[in-house]
């Protein structure tokens, strides 16, 4: 038997069939998961000494967490798993084995997380939006806020919108966007 090559990913669509064979995958590896990772399988070069930006290996990979989902919402999943690693899932387990394992009600989550799930499901707002609103004095931190944003992707209550083009990450009640895995259950 011949031994396995390494899967060497240079192209948006090999990177498409990469998190469709793998099912879940992370955006970039971690020590905390035996799950594979879109940055390791990524061959593209990084950053050359004095070039500006990224380098292609981060901008791929960047650009490709929001891209896979925005072009086949119903193939492609973005979203983050317990411990808040952020990951690509195929819809298909998404909707047979995650969703049914780590969705939580909203009313099982923090105070603060619910208060942010009231908002979104309001209407749909940015990160940045959420902080303001939730903290107009400024008196909650980013980071008690962000983790009200991660308890609520984790548990499977609201997701990032999958609109192409939108260069800040909008956040929309989960059932909204896949009314056919999580149809407004709250």
């Amino acid at each position: 038997m011949k031994p396995k090559r390494p899967v060497k990913i240079k192209t948006f669509e090999q990177a498409c069939k990469f998190v469709l064979k793998v099912k879940t995958c992370l955006i970039f590896g971690s020590k905390a998961s035996d799950l594979p990772s879109l940055w390791d399988v990524v061959d593209l070069p990084g950053r050359q000494p004095g070039q500006p930006g990224w380098g292609e290996k981060v901008e791929a990979v960047w650009g490709w967490k929001n891209e896979l989902p925005a072009q086949f919402p119903d193939e492609i999943f973005y979203g983050k798993l317990p411990g808040g690693l952020a990951m690509l899932m195929s819809i298909e387990h998404l909707r047979e084995v995650h969703y049914p394992a780590h969705h939580r009600k909203i009313s099982t989550c923090s105070p603060l997380a619910r208060r942010a799930y009231e908002l979104i499901r309001s209407e749909p707002h940015t990160t940045a939006e959420l902080r303001k609103a939730l903290s107009p004095s400024g008196t909650l931190s980013k980071s008690k806020v962000d983790g009200a944003l991660v308890e609520l992707q984790v548990t499977l209550n609201i997701t990032r919108s999958n609109e192409p083009g939108l260069k800040r990450d909008t956040w929309l009640p989960f059932g909204e966007q896949y009314p056919d895995i999580g149809g407004g259950e709250e």
